[in-house]
C-alpha cells in the first residue's frame, strides 16, 4: 500500500442523466412502473444496509465484503429486470451495447486490479506465519530471525501496486458513462437505462472506495451528485457522507494502513518488536507471551478476511464476464438470424475443409 495523500475536491458529474429518461408526454405503464420501483427500492434498502452504524466498521475487510457481495447481487438483479422487462438484445439500441461493452471492459480490468492487491496481501502471510514459528522458540538468532520476518512484512504491506495505478482514470471512464445515452420510442428502454443508471452509480462507488483502500490514496475516492429525484437518492447520499467522510478523516492522519484488520496486526508487531530487540526481563515474559498469542489470532483473522473477499471480488469478476458473454452471444445469434446465408456458407467452407 502507497503512502496517503491529500483529499481531492469532490467529482460531480455534469448534466441531468434524467432528462432523457422522462420527455414530455412519456408515460409508463403500470407494469413497467411497478418493475422500476421495485428495483430501486430494493436497491435503496442494500445501500442503506452498507451504512454502519459505527464509522470504524467502514474501513475493515470485513465490510468491504459486504460492500462487494451487495454490488454483486445488484448486478445480478439487473439480469433478472432485463428478463422481466423482455427486452431481448435484438431490441436494444447500439449504443446501449456499445456502452455496456465499455463497461463491461473496464470493469474486469478493475477486477484484476483488485485480485492482485488481495493476492499481495496475502503473501505477506507468509512473512508472519514465518515470525510466529520464530517466536514459538527462546533461541536468540531465531528471535532476531522472527524481528527480520515482521520488517519484511512491513515492507511487503507497505509497497506500491502499479496495477492500482490504473483505477482513477478507469473510475472516471466509468463515470463519464453515467450520461445514458438517449432513449427513442422504447418504454422499456427507458426503465433499463434508468435501472442502469443505479448499478453504474453503485459500482463506482465500491469500486473508488477499494481503490482508495488498497492505494491509501484519497484521491480514488469520487463523490457523485446523484439526482433527488429517485427513490434511492438519500441512501446513496447518506451512505457517500459517511464512507468517503470517514476515510478522508482517517487519512488526514497519516496512518500506515487504515484498515481495521491489517491495522490490529500492526499494533501487535509495533508491541513485540521492542520486546525482542531490547530483551525480556522477568516481568516482560507475561506481556511477550500475551502479545504473541494475540498476533496469532490477529493472523489468522486477517488470512480468513482476505480469502473471503477474494472469493468476493471473484465472484463480482464471474457475473461482469458473463453477463458480456451472454450479450456477445445473443448479438451473434441475432446476426446469423438476420444473415442466414452467413451460417450456411460458414459450414460449407468448414465442411469443404474437412
Amino acid at each position: 500500500m502507497s503512502q496517503p495523500q491529500q483529499p481531492h475536491r469532490p467529482f460531480f458529474p455534469f448534466g441531468n442523466p434524467f432528462r432523457m429518461l422522462s420527455p414530455k408526454g412519456s408515460q409508463l405503464s403500470p407494469r413497467l412502473l411497478s418493475l422500476l420501483n421495485t428495483f430501486e427500492e430494493a436497491l435503496a434498502a442494500r445501500l442503506r444496509k452498507l451504512n454502519p452504524k459505527d464509522k470504524g466498521d467502514v474501513l475493515s475487510f470485513t465490510w468491504m465484503k459486504l460492500a462487494m457481495e451487495s454490488l454483486c447481487e445488484t448486478h445480478t438483479v439487473i439480469k433478472t429486470l432485463i428478463t422481466e422487462l423482455e427486452l431481448p438484445v435484438t431490441e436494444w439500441d447500439e449504443k446501449w451495447i456499445d456502452v455496456y461493452l465499455d463497461i463491461t471492459v473496464k470493469l474486469l480490468d478493475i477486477c484484476i486490479a483488485f485480485s492482485s492487491e488481495l493476492s499481495w496481501l496475502n503473501q505477506g502471510q507468509l512473512f508472519l506465519q514465518c515470525a510466529l514459528h520464530k517466536l514459538e522458540s527462546n533461541n536468540s538468532e531465531k528471535l532476531m530471525q522472527a524481528c527480520s520476518s515482521l520488517d519484511s512484512w512491513r515492507q511487503h504491506i507497505g509497497s506500491k501496486n502499479p496495477r492500482l495505478e490504473n483505477c482513477k482514470s478507469i473510475l472516471e471512464n466509468l463515470v463519464d458513462s453515467l450520461t445514458l445515452p438517449k432513449v427513442k420510442n422504447s418504454a422499456k428502454g427507458k426503465v433499463l437505462m434508468r435501472a442502469m443508471y443505479g448499478v453504474k452509480v453503485q459500482t463506482v462507488f465500491v469500486c473508488s472506495v477499494f481503490a482508495a483502500a488498497f492505494s491509501v490514496n484519497s484521491k480514488n475516492l469520487i463523490d457523485l451528485d446523484v439526482p433527488n429525484t429517485i427513490l434511492w437518492a438519500q441512501a446513496y447520499s447518506d451512505l457517500q457522507t459517511t464512507v468517503n467522510g470517514e476515510i478522508r478523516e482517517v487519512f488526514s492522519r497519516g496512518k500506515f494502513t487504515f484498515l481495521k484488520e491489517l491495522d490490529e496486526v500492526e499494533t501487535v508487531v509495533n508491541n513485540l518488536y521492542p520486546m525482542i530487540q531490547d530483551g525480556m526481563g522477568p516481568t516482560e515474559v507475561e506481556a511477550f507471551s500475551s502479545s504473541f498469542s494475540d498476533l496469532g489470532r490477529r493472523a489468522e483473522r486477517l488470512s480468513q478476511v482476505l480469502d473471503f473477499l477474494a472469493k468476493e471480488v471473484d465472484g463480482f469478476f464471474k457475473i461482469v464476464l458473463s453477463g458480456r458473454d451472454a450479450l456477445l452471444c445473443n448479438l451473434r445469434v441475432s446476426d446469423t438470424v438476420a444473415d442466414p446465408f452467413r451460417g450456411s456458407n460458414s459450414e460449407g467452407i468448414m465442411g469443404n475443409r474437412l
